[in-house]
């Protein structure tokens, strides 16, 4: 996350420091005591964080007592890029794909809530900052060193591993998930951390990240584990950094493109939130196979006559309800009524 942490100092965090804590001016310019006009002095030296591209500091990044190396202000500059980059790649790309993706007709569901786009999008707004709060000492150790990642082929373990660590993150990643993810399901756990993602039965893009802050954490500690326990590349990790984000909205958006055996796509994971205890994983089957809790989408989701009519609808409706009864007791979620819905 180095490198782009050096592309927000350049951009923003240089100036938005030296406004907000500028450097106080040194008295006199070494050796000339006479001169009284010297400009601030710091004492930080500016390293590329990559090999592959630089960018030359501009004055502004000398102009704060808290130099770019300064760990508080990595701290506070990388959750202000978890929370900023998180918002920014929520609402573009889940807006993107409720507006070209998204099927409305879904929105006809008996169990589709009253409001829920904005209840979705409610719930990430209040998720974010503190899944970011919880998320930034990863990156801190990250860009001060104590990771594995590494920035080009000579300084990892080669040139085949800068192509196998890619199979190796998703394969570690979603059997850390799938255990996660099937813990928070736990009747100790699921009422206070996992409910709140699963109030959205048929969820919109928005629902992609709206989570209880805990939960969505917890879900995404493999991926910020990985760079400390393997090698990762440092360019890979940004890329798969926002890949992670892509993919969660992606399976989230109701288009079910994939009738794969192995992906576990939007198709499988809508058979999570209405039939609840099943697929747990984020990227495969393979957990879930492995586990007992993979469960094939039936057919018809696929044909999107037969998925969005009443008697698919009738047939989830019922299984939710069954489901629900036993894990939550009461259904405390508020449906739009079926009148409202037609008229839309």
């Amino acid at each position: 996350m180095d490198v782009v942490l050096e592309v927000s100092d350049q951009f923003m965090f240089d100036y938005m420091y030296a406004w907000l804590l500028p450097a106080r001016p040194a008295l006199y310019d070494f050796p000339d005591k006479t001169n009284g006009t010297a400009q601030a002095f710091s004492s930080w030296v500016y390293e590329p964080a990559t090999e592959f591209f630089s960018l030359e500091p501009s004055q502004a990044a000398y102009q704060s007592i808290w130099a770019r190396d300064n760990i508080y202000r990595q701290a506070l500059s990388l959750f202000l890029i978890l929370w900023l980059f998180g918002l920014v790649t929520y609402y573009v790309f889940a807006s993107l794909s409720y507006i070209f993706i998204f099927d409305k007709k879904t929105m006809e569901h008996p169990k589709f809530l009253k409001n829920q786009v904005w209840l979705e999008i409610k719930q990430t707004n209040a998720a974010l900052p503190v899944m970011a709060l919880f998320t930034f000492p990863f990156l801190v150790a990250e860009v001060r060193g104590y990771s594995l990642l590494y920035d080009t082929s000579a300084e990892g373990p080669g040139r085949w591993y800068d192509y196998f660590q890619f199979p190796l993150f998703i394969m570690f990643t979603d059997f850390g998930i799938y255990w996660i993810h099937r813990g928070l399901h736990h009747p100790l756990v699921y009422k206070h951390l996992h409910k709140p993602h699963h109030k959205w039965i048929m969820p919109t893009p928005y629902a992609s990240h709206a989570f209880h802050p805990i939960d969505g954490f917890a879900q995404s500690i493999p991926y910020h584990v990985f760079p400390f326990i393997f090698p990762l590349q440092k360019m890979a990790y940004v890329g798969l950094f926002v890949f992670i984000n892509f993919w969660t909205i992606m399976i989230h958006d109701g288009e079910y493109y994939a009738n794969n055996p192995v992906i576990n796509g939007a198709a499988c994971h809508s058979v999570h939130h209405f039939a609840f205890n099943y697929n747990y994983g984020q990227f495969t089957t393979l957990w879930d196979r492995l586990g007992g809790s993979y469960r094939q989408p039936d057919n018809d989701l696929f044909e999107k006559e037969k998925r969005m009519s009443t008697t698919t609808w009738k047939k989830q409706v019922n299984e939710m309800e069954k489901i629900v009864k036993e894990v939550e007791g009461e259904d405390d979620r508020h449906y739009e009524p079926t009148e409202t819905k037609k008229s839309k």
